[in-house]
């Protein structure tokens, strides 16, 4: 029997994307159509802030597919398109320009957008950030050994982009107006050793400092901060968080709170509508910005809207690249009893666990991947473990969960 259902995707970044891709994998044959309003096919955006910005990586490598595969796939690929409303009664779209677009089901999966700086001089040119394809081009356009570069924001962007303007032979001033780095997601000791590492490769932190104004003649030539210094620069990167693009559901009267909230099959307050990626509330973990997330919950979303779904509430996983450093994070760490760390900084790899009730509920790993993935395991089982055992190297972690 021809199924002559269309599933809408509004959206088409990596969440979008896989879900798109998930779609036709499970067998839906019914119409699939994928819009987004940016000019290139869903591509990864973590990469950006990494390989692509030192130049180690062509920024088409974060292409989550080739471009031209969409079509093979049986995806009606629409880019440069913006869906302006949702009428969840009539099951419509509207386009811009007015085109209409009848769906049966609808993803939202609109993601995030950089959050601005509102200061003087915001709008000069050499001020980016790092969100798109086009963002990184015009960022590699200024790129020069012994300039200085300006990082508002000592977040996972604003040290990332750090990190790669210290490769690319560049000074940095990186000011946060925090009294730690990535004070919202990483515990005091990631802080802390973060801070050491930046400070150690020639990065000048700031913390406890905010920017005042940017300065210059049509273009950026100086950063005046909060405590009256000036800095001369030529380029800045603002990496101050995101906000999620929850407009379009908002207008449609779908319900949100710091995101589209959706239950733990990606549904929405609306019949028939779906969620999935940063834009989206979870019930157990809230929003998650990560790359994992955004994949995992597009394939979950996707099962969802063909009725196939399992209820979705991964442990959040997140990682970065800095200098030599991968730091990876399972959880989130925000109260805990007890922490436990197995190997040491000064060796260069280790591991801190976070316990409370004798359960696991975070860790941070650097350049130890492997113990990690056993952590995160521990995690999602719900293991009772103790401080001492996960310290010893003599416990094989594994061990502890077969028991």
């Amino acid at each position: 029997m021809t199924d002559n259902r269309t599933f809408l995707v509004v959206g088409a970044g990596q969440a979008g994307g896989w879900c798109a891709r998930t779609l036709r994998s499970e067998g839906f044959e019914g119409r699939v159509v994928l819009i987004g309003d940016e000019a290139y096919a869903p591509y990864e955006r973590p990469p950006l802030s990494k390989q692509a910005l030192t130049g180690e990586a062509a920024v088409e490598s974060a292409y989550l597919w080739p471009p031209d595969s969409w079509d093979g796939m049986g995806v009606e690929l629409r880019l440069g398109w913006r869906v302006e409303s949702i009428a969840p009664d009539e099951h419509t779209a509207t386009i811009s320009g007015g085109k209409t677009i009848a769906w049966d089901r609808l993803m939202i999966a609109t993601g995030s957008r950089p959050r601005m700086l509102e200061v003087p001089g915001a709008d000069l040119a050499g001020i980016h950030t790092i969100r798109t394809i086009p963002d990184i081009e015009a960022i590699r356009a200024q790129v020069a050994p012994g300039r200085t570069a300006v990082v508002v924001g000592g977040g996972w962007i604003g040290l990332e982009a750090a990190a790669a303007f210290r490769k690319l032979g560049m000074e940095v001033v990186v000011v946060e107006a925090a009294d730690r780095l990535c004070s919202r997601a990483a515990t005091p000791a990631t802080s802390d050793y973060l801070l050491k590492l930046h400070r150690d490769n020639g990065v000048d932190v700031r913390l406890n400092c905010v920017v005042g104004r940017f300065d210059g003649d049509g273009a950026l030539e100086r950063v005046l901060l909060g405590d009256d210094s000036v800095v001369d620069a030529a380029i800045a990167v603002v990496g101050i968080g995101i906000v999620p693009n929850v407009e379009l559901a908002e207008s449609a009267g779908i319900e949100t709170a710091n995101g589209i909230r959706v239950d733990a099959f990606c549904r929405t307050s609306a019949p028939d509508i779906f969620a999935c990626g940063e834009v989206t509330s979870q019930p157990v973990w809230g929003r998650l910005e990560s790359w994992e997330n955004a994949q995992n919950q597009g394939i979950a979303g996707a099962k969802s809207m063909l009725d196939a779904g399992e209820a979705y509430g991964e442990a959040p996983w997140f990682w970065s690249d800095q200098y030599d450093v991968n730091l990876q994070i399972v959880g989130i760490a925000r109260d805990w009893e007890e922490e436990a760390t197995r190997g040491s900084a000064a060796n260069g790899a280790f591991i801190t666990f976070y316990l409370t009730g004798g359960k696991i509920v975070g860790a941070v790993a650097v350049n130890n991947g492997r113990d990690l993935r056993f952590a995160r395991r521990l995690m999602q089982a719900g293991a009772t473990v103790t401080a001492e055992e996960l310290a010893d190297p003599a416990v094989k972690l594994q061990a502890l969960l077969k028991r």
